[in-house]
């Protein structure tokens, strides 16, 4: 099941997806239906075929959930620990050895006031000269980690900020609009294996492909039930979070974000989401 949320009679209203359309969940968004499942132990899925109107109407996808918290992995991809390490110079393979070490990075990216849903403007610092989107496969969680539903998320991150000191990555990734996400969740009895997705990202300027990468959470170089495991280590995060996983598909300075971009991410198994950019003071 596909389950995300629309703008619906004035308010953020969770809704499930089918075929192009949505059936809204009327008096829940999906963080208050995802608690409502929670207290009653029964699945997002059941509580959102049992509550979804009849009905189906053309309304495209907002914010999929208004998360309570957002956190991210790193280096969780070889591609990105490499391509760290040659761009930081580090002889030691300082970013190569977070890939292999027993203990992930995790980081916090921000709670719902970071992020945006579909179609909405992702945020370039303007102290940035190197901005860049990192696609990612994330995932909804419930209760002690419990995983209920995949979206799509872009990571968007200053990586020049990072380069100029790696103690300086709360300023490379945490700001307005700095984590997109969408279109939908869908729920894990749809998607039953999250380790086979092809994954791309496109960056057009002015009608022109400036970027075209793609991977597969194949590469992913962990399980994501380790990344939750290290995550709830003496960190009680709450029902209706997200973290995201990390990125296999770099972005060279070349393609480094301007305002105005169109960032394309793309799962056929999930979705399509898609943003636009601004510069964020």
């Amino acid at each position: 099941m596909k389950i995300g949320q629309v703008w619906w009679q004035g308010r953020l209203t969770a809704a499930v997806f089918e075929n192009g359309h949505a059936r809204p969940i009327p008096g829940y968004s999906l963080r208050e239906l995802v608690d409502r499942g929670e207290r009653d132990g029964v699945s997002l899925a059941d509580l959102a075929g049992r509550y979804a109107v009849r009905q189906h109407e053309s309304i495209e996808p907002a914010l999929p959930i208004e998360p309570r918290e957002v956190w991210a992995c790193g280096c969780t991809y070889e591609m990105s620990a490499s391509f760290r390490d040659a761009e930081h110079g580090t002889r030691e393979g300082f970013y190569r050895h977070v890939f292999t070490a027993p203990r992930p990075e995790i980081f916090f990216k921000g709670t719902s006031r970071v992020c945006v849903g579909p179609a909405q403007r992702v945020g370039i610092r303007a102290d940035s000269r190197f901005t860049a989107p990192e696609p990612e496969l994330a995932v909804l969680l419930g209760a002690k980690g419990r995983v209920l539903g995949y979206t799509l998320a872009n990571d968007v991150s200053a990586w020049d900020i990072e380069r100029e000191n790696p103690l300086y990555l709360p300023q490379s990734k945490v700001y307005t609009a700095c984590c997109a996400l969408g279109p939908w969740f869908v729920t894990p009895e749809e998607l039953t294996d999250p380790y086979s997705l092809d994954m791309r990202c496109l960056i057009e300027r002015g009608g022109q492909v400036l970027f075209d990468g793609s991977t597969s959470t194949s590469k992913l170089g962990r399980k994501i039930e380790e990344l939750v495991e290290y995550l709830l280590r003496a960190n009680p995060v709450p029902a209706a979070s997200v973290l995201l996983t990390g990125t296999g598909i770099i972005v060279t300075e070349a393609a480094a974000l301007a305002e105005g971009d169109s960032v394309r991410i793309e799962c056929p198994r999930i979705g399509t989401l898609v943003n636009g950019t601004m510069i964020v003071r």
